[in-house]
């Protein structure tokens, strides 16, 4: 049973949990499970119906995400917010200043972009997002990767963004994920996405993963990289205690935000 006064955007992240377990959905079970009433997740359902995350039936929803694919930027953006702050302020103290840092794509990176801005640092984000939040700081010296912008994310990817990483090197790399464990490494949803994440990791002396604790559960599509090659974690207190111990017994050193 959920607390009653639980917030609309933690409602959300469990029905998609749901959705993404069972395919469809029950207006009446959802109700009772997160002890709310079946208006509000009426409403619930359809403000996921407007992100295109599902459709509406009589009586509840069905799923319009593939297997393993990944929710819509707009929505991720406004899940765990204070997580992705503390842990985007948490990834930049780790820099020291006049350092050279590439800083990947994602909700996740553009906290760390956020968390950035007003440093002296030369940065190339790998999103258009991340792009617009430090295009503003002029102690930034701001290098734009090369590549295709995909819809809706906003994250460079193709050979231009592959190449313009290849002839770099950087002290840091931020890379994002979508799942992460010691058994299937460092995972992305998108095929091309993941190519970029490993340029950016070959192209730094030293790799942060910034991850919230949800994406220890999860495995995507694509591997990026194994994660004992990452060098340093930082992740929030909701990452499960098992994983961070076996994290660390590899020797990847894990912060918690």
């Amino acid at each position: 049973m959920y607390d009653r006064g639980m917030a609309g955007s933690t409602r959300r992240d469990g029905i998609v949990e749901r959705l993404r377990r069972d395919g469809r959905v029950d207006v009446a079970a959802l109700a009772a499970e997160f002890a709310t009433s079946e208006v509000t997740v009426r409403r619930d359902l359809d403000v996921l119906a407007d992100s295109g995350v599902l459709r509406r039936v009589r009586g509840g929803a069905i799923s319009l995400l593939m297997r393993g694919e990944e929710l819509p930027f707009a929505m991720r953006q406004v899940e765990s917010v204070g997580a992705k702050e503390r842990i985007g302020a948490m990834a930049a103290a780790l820099l020291r200043d006049g350092e050279a840092v590439v800083v990947d794509s994602g909700t996740s990176g553009l906290a760390v972009a956020r968390a950035l801005a007003g440093r002296r640092l030369t940065v190339m984000p790998l999103s258009l997002h991340g792009a617009l939040a430090l295009s503003a700081s002029p102690s930034i010296r701001l290098m734009l990767p090369g590549g295709t912008a995909r819809f809706g994310e906003g994250s460079l990817v193709g050979p231009m963004a592959e190449a313009s990483l290849a002839a770099l090197r950087f002290d840091t790399a931020f890379l994002t994920c979508c799942g992460l464990s010691l058994d299937h490494g460092v995972t992305a949803h998108d095929v091309q996405d993941a190519a970029v994440k490993r340029a950016a990791r070959a192209a730094a002396s030293r790799v942060v993963l910034v991850a919230e604790g949800a994406k220890f559960a999860r495995t995507a599509l694509a591997v990026v990289c194994p994660a004992r090659d990452v060098d340093v974690v930082v992740t929030d207190q909701a990452a499960p205690e098992e994983a961070v111990g076996r994290l660390r017994a590899a020797g990847v050193e894990v912060l918690r935000a």
